[in-house]
C-alpha cells in the first residue's frame, strides 16, 4: 500500500461533499482512512474542519485528531466543538493523546475540558499533564495490562480478559505484587501454553528494559531502537510501574528530533512551524542571520588586512570565492555526520578521536584533489604555475580545516553542555569563511609578490 497524498480529485471530492447533507459527506469520510483525512485537513478551512469532525462517528473523529500535526491546532479544533462532542472525543483517546492535545490548550480550557468528561479519565489525564512532555512520562499511556504475581494460569487470564475491555491493542503484560511494584514482563502466549497451577510469577522474564520517568524522549527512542521492542514500561524511582510507552509514539518521537536537529543545524529555531506564516519565519531566522551577519564582517576583515595583495593580484579574488566556498561545503558533510553520530549515541574519548582523525584525513584526501584540480586551472587559464601552487595548498588547507572544525566544534559543544546542532553552523562558518580568505591570501603575499 502506497502512502497517502493529497490529491485534486481527492480535495474536490470531500469539497462537493460538505456542500451536501451530513449523511453523504459521512458516506464520503467513511471510503478514507482517519490518517487520510488528517492530511486532508490541512488544505481545509477550520469551518470545514469542524463540521468533519462533528460528522464523523466519535471514534473515528478522534482518531483524526489525534493524526493531526500540532502545527495544524488540533486542540483549537477541540475547543471549537461542542461540550458534548469535546468530552466524547476526549473519553475516546488513549490517554496520551489527551494529554498532548489538553497541553497545548491554556489552564482554563484545560480545566473544563477536564471537568465535563468522566472523573477517572480525568484523574489520568491530570497525572499524565503533570510531566514534563519530552520525558517518559509526557509519552506514556497508563492504560496497560498487569497481573499480580500471585495469580495462577486460570486467574491471570480473568483479569487480562476484564482489563483488556477497553483497551484496543496491548504487546505486552506487566506482573507486578501488591504494591504495583514491576516483577517483570511476559506475553499472553506464555500463560496460554502454561499449566494451570503455574503461577505468574514463575512465567515472568525478570531480564527487562525499563525507562524510568523522568527520562527525555530522545533516550526513550535510543532503547526501543537498540531492543527492538514494541511497549517498554515506565516505572519510578522505588520501580513502582506507571505506564507504558508503544512504538507508535516512538515515532512520532523520532520525526520530531530529527526535524529539530534538521532545523537547528541550518540555523531556524525548532519553534518555527514548517506550514507556518512569513511573519512566524522572520521572528525564529532573522537572530541568526544577524549573528552571521557579524561573522561576515569577521571575515571581510581578513581581506581588509591584505588590501595590497588583493590589489596587485586582482585574480586572487575570483578563486578566494571557490575556496571559501568548497571549505564551507566540506565542514558542512563534516558538520552533518557528527552531530547525528552525537545524537544517536555520546561517544567516548576514543570515539571522539576516531571522528576527528577521520575527518582529518577525508578532508586533506578531498582537500588535495580539490586542490589539484583548482591548481590545473590556475595554471592552463592564467598560465601562472605559481599561482597554481598557491591555490592547491590553500584548497587543501581550508578543507583539513574544515574536516577538523566540523567534527571538533560539535564535540567540543557537546562537552561544555551546549547544543552542538544550535551553534556549530555559526561557528564552523566563521572558520571557513575567515580561513579561506586568509589562505590564499597570505600564501599570494609569500610567494607571488
Amino acid at each position: 500500500m502506497q502512502s497517502f497524498e493529497i490529491d485534486k480529485s481527492d480535495l474536490l471530492r470531500i469539497k462537493n461533499a460538505l456542500e451536501d447533507n451530513d449523511a453523504e459527506l459521512q458516506r464520503v469520510l467513511l471510503q478514507y482512512h482517519t490518517s487520510e483525512i488528517a492530511i486532508l485537513f490541512e488544505k481545509l478551512q477550520p469551518d470545514e474542519r469542524e463540521r468533519i469532525i462533528n460528522v464523523l462517528p466519535t471514534g473515528e473523529a478522534s482518531e483524526v485528531i489525534a493524526e493531526m500535526d500540532e502545527e495544524h491546532h488540533p486542540a483549537e479544533l477541540l475547543v471549537n466543538l461542542t461540550p458534548e462532542k469535546r468530552s466524547e472525543i476526549v473519553e475516546e483517546l488513549d490517554y496520551d493523546d489527551a494529554t498532548d492535545l489538553l497541553s497545548q490548550l491554556d489552564e482554563s480550557d484545560q480545566q473544563q475540558i477536564l471537568r465535563d468528561i468522566d472523573q477517572e479519565d480525568a484523574s489520568n489525564i491530570r497525572a499524565l499533564l503533570n510531566y514534563d512532555e519530552d520525558t517518559a512520562g509526557g509519552l506514556m499511556n497508563t492504560d496497560l495490562i498487569k497481573v499480580n504475581g500471585k495469580l495462577n494460569k486460570n486467574e491471570a487470564l480473568e483479569e487480562i480478559i476484564r482489563q483488556s475491555e477497553e483497551m484496543e491493542e496491548f504487546y505486552t503484560l506487566y506482573a507486578v505484587n501488591d504494591d504495583d511494584i514491576l516483577l517483570g514482563i511476559l506475553s499472553i502466549k506464555d500463560i496460554i501454553k502454561a499449566k494451570k497451577e503455574v503461577t505468574v510469577l514463575e512465567l515472568v522474564n525478570k531480564e527487562f528494559v525499563y525507562v524510568k520517568v523522568d527520562l527525555d524522549q530522545e533516550e526513550v527512542a535510543k532503547l526501543i531502537s537498540q531492543y527492538n521492542l514494541t511497549s517498554i514500561p515506565v516505572v519510578n524511582d522505588d520501580m513502582k510501574l506507571l505506564g507504558r510507552i508503544t512504538v507508535d509514539d516512538i515515532i512520532d518521537v523520532m520525526e520530531e528530533e530529527n526535524t529539530e536537529d534538521i532545523l537547528k543545524i541550518s540555523g531556524v529555531s525548532e519553534d518555527e512551524e514548517l506550514s507556518g506564516g512569513w511573519r512566524n519565519a522572520v521572528k525564529s531566522r532573522l537572530p541568526w542571520l544577524v549573528i552571521n551577519l557579524g561573522t561576515a564582517f569577521l571575515a571581510a576583515s581578513v581581506i581588509r588586512s591584505y588590501e595590497d595583495t588583493a590589489a596587485k593580484l586582482p585574480i586572487i579574488s575570483a578563486y578566494m570565492i571557490i575556496i571559501a566556498g568548497m571549505g564551507g561545503n566540506a565542514a558542512t558533510q563534516a558538520l552533518a555526520v557528527t552531530v547525528r553520530r552525537i545524537s544517536l549515541s555520546d561517544l567516548t574519548d576514543r570515539q571522539a578521536y576516531i571522528t576527528v582523525v577521520k575527518e582529518f584525513l577525508v578532508g586533506m584526501t578531498n582537500g588535495a584533489t580539490n586542490g589539484v584540480i583548482v591548481a590545473a586551472v590556475a595554471n592552463w587559464y592564467d598560465s601562472n604555475p605559481m599561482l597554481g601552487l598557491v591555490m592547491f595548498l590553500a584548497m587543501t588547507g581550508n578543507l583539513i580545516i574544515a574536516g577538523l572544525t566540523g567534527a571538533t566544534i560539535p564535540l567540543i559543544l557537546k562537552r561544555v553542555g551546549i547544543d552542538p546542532a544550535v551553534a556549530s553552523s555559526i561557528i564552523i562558518t566563521t572558520f571557513t569563511d575567515c580561513i579561506g580568505f586568509l589562505l590564499p591570501l597570505w600564501l599570494a603575499t609569500k610567494l607571488l609578490l
